[in-house]
């Protein structure tokens, strides 16, 4: 007894390492810390891209989004990438709307958020991205990307709860959209995906639908981490939506995977990938209610699983290499989403009120 009343003196001077006292003994869990080198806090990855933004006015801007309810207020940053600057052209344009950071523990996601902004602004360069052609893919968009939905809860794992995905109330943003809001499978955690008292009751979603309806976006991408995927609708389902949509959005997939993922990322629907059901999701939202013709969710990073506790190590690369590899991976699946995104949209199919006269019809040379 008192050996192992001296084990757990010495070991508790180690902040890293937490304990679950079970009835059959002790259980020891090893958490890997954040990695204060690689990542941002939440505060200067904010401060970073709007001196992004400042410097570059002619091609971006930034504006806070503010909702609250029942004492709990919550900002959303939205930032707008346009060549020409003017508001005036966005219904001209092909729309796209990314969102990064909507489970708070999953901070590699708002890195590749500031990432993009920092290409887009010329910044940074993606290794083996021809300039002149990029250049004349975001001729024809326009782009918004919420760098961190979920500020409140990322806050929590800053503070220390490395495995905390929801608000700073305890709700799953991923489960507090209108479509199937609610529903509970066997094997749901009420505890983790916790969907809130009703669809959009929280103000980070009720931001984001705003920002949605309004945009009304041709392609929506939700970036999430966790596993290697390219996802479509359904969340809810196990099966994908039926029609023309549906099919273009799987080959335009099935070809970011071929030539990106060299094979190895999930695709299809999530709902039938991810080997449970997910109600109440942001992009079967997006599909079936803002009608956005491209509507995906992709997870950039497949970490180390063996360790359920250990979350930081299970969303987020650890080192200085897969995090670079990472974040260059998905930079150039975006990018060329950008380029091919386009030639599979069916613009007159969509609520554009300016319809652009054609498509070019160049050939993608993948990136």
């Amino acid at each position: 007894m008192a050996g192992l009343f001296l084990l757990l003196s010495l070991l508790a001077c180690f902040p890293s390492f937490s304990f679950v006292y079970a009835a059959a003994g002790l259980t020891q869990h090893f958490q890997t810390p954040i990695n204060r080198d690689l990542y941002h806090s939440s505060t200067d990855l904010i401060e970073k891209i709007k001196s992004l933004v400042h410097r570059h006015p002619d091609k971006l801007t930034v504006e806070t989004h503010k909702s609250g309810t029942e004492g709990y207020n919550a900002d959303v940053m939205v930032v707008t990438y346009r060549q020409s600057g003017k508001q005036s052209d966005d219904r001209s344009k092909i729309r796209i709307l990314l969102g990064f950071g909507q489970h708070s523990r999953e901070l590699i996601t708002p890195e590749l958020a500031l990432r993009i902004v920092s290409i887009l602004s010329e910044e940074q360069f993606l290794p083996g991205m021809d300039h002149a052609s990029l250049n004349g893919t975001l001729e024809n968009l326009v782009i918004k990307l919420v760098p961190l939905e979920n500020l409140n809860g990322r806050k929590l794992v800053e503070a220390g709860d490395l495995c905390e995905r929801r608000n700073g109330r305890g709700v799953d943003l991923n489960r507090n959209w209108g479509v199937d809001w609610g529903r509970k499978e066997k094997n749901y955690d009420p505890v983790e995906e916790y969907p809130g008292t009703g669809p959009f009751s929280e103000p980070e979603t009720q931001i984001m639908r705003e920002i949605a309806t309004s945009f009304n976006p041709h392609i929506w991408v939700n970036v999430h981490s966790g596993s290697a995927a390219l996802f479509m609708p359904y969340d809810h389902k196990n099966s994908t939506p039926d029609g023309v949509a549906s099919q273009r959005m799987r080959a335009l997939t099935e070809e970011l995977n071929k030539v990106h993922c060299h094979g190895r990322c999930k695709t299809g629907s999530g709902g039938a990938s991810v080997g449970y059901l997910a109600h109440g999701t942001a992009t079967d939202y997006m599909y079936d209610v803002v009608r956005v013709p491209m509507s995906f969710t992709f997870e950039i990073f497949a970490g180390d699983k063996t360790l359920n506790e250990d979350c930081f190590k299970m969303f987020n690369p650890v080192d200085q290499t897969t995090f670079e590899s990472v974040l260059n991976q998905w930079c150039a699946i975006l990018f060329a989403l950008f380029k091919l995104g386009p030639h599979e949209i069916d613009v007159h199919s969509t609520n554009m009120e300016n319809c652009f006269d054609q498509v070019d019809n160049q050939v993608y040379d993948h990136l």
